[in-house]
């Protein structure tokens, strides 16, 4: 092997491998270009795609929209669009990682779901729809029918539960990888104004910000319990002056615009993606 060749093989094992796990406040849904815009809605764009081309790294991206910390670790999971089925994507995590990313925990409090929820019941379209299923389900339930079930969301202490078992998992599975935690922009902050910024209540708001206040809570209690090899990325407490309101926010609002062409409404826009990628980068050369 002459030099030119060892040096490329030196170049080529020095290179990180990162790999990115978690749901669509990492997955990037709704910004452009989507690498699979039906089933996980991942974008090239995303985070964890800006952070490796930041430090010219390998990329694993196993993030998919929709996904909870179960479906990390245990479950496979479903793509409500496609026909497409995720296995748990700790399997998919090859074993030369070097930085494991970790964006996961709203889907199992029903936290941007629930914002979503409460945006569609109050615009003029969510209503009128909404009475029509409301009548179809009292026909149906006239004729015994009406049967339907629900899942119930974790507890703040059940988030921490959860989220410390699937970490420590990945860091028996790979201990040589350091991760990080990286939590969600926020969507309400200080300067959201209730039915102007977005057309919810105060009380709704307040209700949701609560929401976002236990997943941040639990990051850092995990991180802190796992020093050694985790680290947060405090991205809630960063991004409370670019919530919606403000004059340059990270995540977008709800618009019907957006609804009919699977915008990213709720979730982190462009500029948001790579405010994450470069505090990230900047802790992980900390780090190193």
């Amino acid at each position: 092997m002459d030099s030119r060749q060892l040096s490329t093989a030196e170049a080529a094992a020095a290179q990180l491998h990162i790999v990115s796990l978690g749901s669509s406040f990492a997955a990037g849904p709704g910004i452009h270009l989507q690498e699979d815009p039906c089933a996980a809605r991942r974008s090239t764009k995303n985070y964890p795609h800006l952070l490796a081309a930041s430090l010219n790294a390998k990329l694993t991206d196993l993030t998919a929209s929709g996904s909870t910390l179960l479906n990390i670790t245990t479950e496979p999971q479903s793509a409500p669009f496609s026909k497409a089925t995720f296995a748990p994507q700790i399997s998919k995590i090859p074993s030369d990682v070097n930085i494991i990313t970790i964006t996961a925990g709203g889907n199992d409090l029903g936290y941007i779901g629930g914002i979503f929820k409460d945006a569609w019941d109050n615009s003029l379209l969510g209503k009128t729809i909404n009475l029509f299923i409301h009548a179809v389900r009292k026909i149906a339930s006239a004729f015994g029918s009406s049967k339907s079930e629900s899942v119930a969301n974790l507890s703040p202490d059940g988030l921490v539960t959860r989220l410390g078992s699937v970490v420590d998992e990945i860091h028996e599975r790979f201990p040589e990888a350091r991760i990080f935690l990286v939590e969600y922009l926020a969507v309400f902050g200080p300067a959201t104004k209730p039915k102007v910024d977005v057309g919810l209540s105060q009380e709704r708001i307040d209700h949701h910000r609560n929401a976002a206040s236990a997943l941040q809570s639990a990051y850092e209690i995990i991180a802190l319990t796992r020093s050694e090899w985790c680290t947060r990325v405090p991205m809630h407490t960063i991004s409370q002056t670019h919530a919606l309101g403000s004059e340059e926010p990270w995540v977008e609002g709800f618009s019907m615009q957006l609804l009919f062409q699977r915008g990213p409404m709720f979730h982190p826009n462009l500029r948001g993606m790579e405010s994450v990628a470069s505090h990230l980068l900047d802790l992980i050369k900390k780090k190193n």
